[in-house]
C-alpha cells in the first residue's frame, strides 16, 4: 500500500474536509483519505495504481485547488 500527500488551498471546514474525502474515497484503488483543513494537507491510502494527476482532477472538480510542485 502506498501513501500520497497532497496540499489542497481553499479548505476551510470540517465540510471541505468531507467533501474531499468522500470524493477521493469514491475513486477505484483508494482505501482510505485524510483531509486536514487546518494544515491543507490530505493524506491518500493507495491499494493499487491510481495517478496523482487523476486524484488532482478530482479534488479541483469539487472546487478546490491543489498545491503543484514547482
Amino acid at each position: 500500500m502506498a501513501e500520497m500527500i497532497l496540499n489542497v488551498n481553499g479548505m476551510v471546514c470540517g465540510g471541505c474536509e468531507n467533501r474531499v474525502q468522500n470524493a477521493v474515497k469514491m475513486m477505484d484503488g483508494i482505501s482510505d483519505v485524510k483531509a486536514d483543513h487546518t494544515t491543507g494537507i490530505v493524506k491518500i491510502q493507495l491499494d493499487k495504481d491510481v495517478t496523482k494527476e487523476s486524484i488532482i482532477e478530482t479534488i479541483e472538480d469539487i472546487g478546490f485547488d491543489v498545491v503543484k510542485e514547482a
